[in-house]
C-alpha cells in the first residue's frame, strides 16, 4: 500500500525531476530501491506517471518519469490534503504552547529559570 506521504513525496520530486533514477530517488525519500520500485509501479499501474525512455541517451536502461494530466491531478489533490493536515497539526501545536505558556504563568517560576534549572 502506497501511503500518502510517500505518494506525495514521490509524484513532487518526479514532478521537479524525471530523469531521476530510481536509485536517486530511493536515496532522496530515504527509502529502499525496491520500495521505490514498487512505488514507481503502482503509480503507472493506477495511470498517474509513465515511464519514458531517453531518447539522446545511449543506455536505454534510463528512464524518465512523466507524471501525466491524472497524476498531476491527482498531486495537486494530495497537496491540498497534505497541507489541510499540516495547518491541523500547526493549530494544535499552537494551542499547546499557548496551554504550556499559561501553566508556566500561573507557577511562581519564570520560564528562565526552567530552562537553566534554577528552580528556587
Amino acid at each position: 500500500m502506497l501511503d500518502e506521504t510517500t505518494h506525495y513525496r514521490l509524484l513532487k520530486l518526479l514532478q521537479d525531476n524525471p530523469e531521476l533514477t530510481q536509485r536517486a530517488l530511493a536515496e532522496a525519500m530515504g527509502v529502499s530501491l525496491g520500495k521505490t520500485n514498487y512505488c514507481l509501479k503502482a503509480l503507472v499501474e493506477k495511470g498517474l506517471i509513465k515511464a519514458a525512455n531517453f531518447r539522446s541517451n545511449p543506455n536505454k536502461k534510463n528512464y524518465a518519469y512523466l507524471l501525466t494530466p491524472k497524476g498531476i491531478e491527482e498531486k495537486a489533490r494530495i497537496t491540498l490534503h497534505f497541507l489541510k493536515r499540516k495547518q491541523e497539526e500547526y493549530a494544535a501545536l499552537q494551542a499547546e504552547i499557548e496551554r504550556l505558556h499559561r501553566e508556566v504563568s500561573q507557577m511562581d517560576i519564570t520560564p528562565a529559570q526552567v530552562t537553566d534549572g534554577t528552580q528556587e
